[in-house]
């Protein structure tokens, strides 16, 4: 076998003499080397410019993962302002309630029904008689006695009904097992039982 190569001959393109065929091969392989490359280099430039369809797909699944993260997690941020503003309400609601539990505490209390009359009323027990101090401008003056709020006022006993019901109450709910005493008897111990 003979492994040796023979050089190929090329017809001569246009613009190439035949007389120049042997200097020029080696300027004419330098420069189709170096246009090969630089075609091979934009083509490659134009290769990494121009997305796939594959790439294209994954752009398009990618924005829409985007942007319904960004709705939900609106939607998110949305309910958590509105649970903060609900618990606000649900303070500022309590606060109330228990403002009003102790203004209703303190109307139980005699004493304070007696001086509210006698301020916002003007009433006065019998026997006594009332003055209004009027100041130098004419107005009268506010008084600046008042009461302290009770410590605690006696909450009222269960009506006789409340009492029933509430036997008819339990009487439906069973109550839980108790232990048997007997399981809860030990025997004394011993240095018998001990070894």
């Amino acid at each position: 076998m003979n492994d040796r190569r023979t050089p190929s001959r090329r017809p001569a393109g246009p613009g190439v003499r035949p007389g120049d065929r042997g200097r020029s091969r080696s300027t004419a392989g330098r420069g189709r080397s170096a246009a090969r490359s630089a075609d091979a280099l934009a083509g490659a430039d134009t290769r990494r410019q121009r997305p796939t369809g594959r790439a294209v797909v994954l752009l398009v699944v990618l924005g829409v993962l985007a942007v319904s993260w960004a709705s939900s997690m609106r939607a998110h941020l949305e309910q958590q302002r509105h649970l903060a503003d609900l618990r606000a309400q649900i303070a500022e609601s309590e606060d109330a309630i228990a403002e009003l539990r102790r203004e209703r505490r303190r109307w139980r209390d005699d004493q304070y029904v007696e001086q509210m009359a006698r301020q916002r009323l003007g009433f006065v027990m019998p026997g006594e008689t009332s003055y209004q101090v009027i100041g130098r401008d004419g107005e009268p003056l506010a008084p600046e006695a008042t009461l302290t709020e009770p410590v605690e006022v006696a909450e009222r006993p269960p009506a006789w009904w409340e009492k029933a019901w509430g036997t008819v109450e339990n009487a439906g709910t069973p109550r839980e097992a108790e232990p048997d005493p007997a399981e809860e008897i030990r025997a004394p111990r011993t240095k018998k039982n001990d070894e």
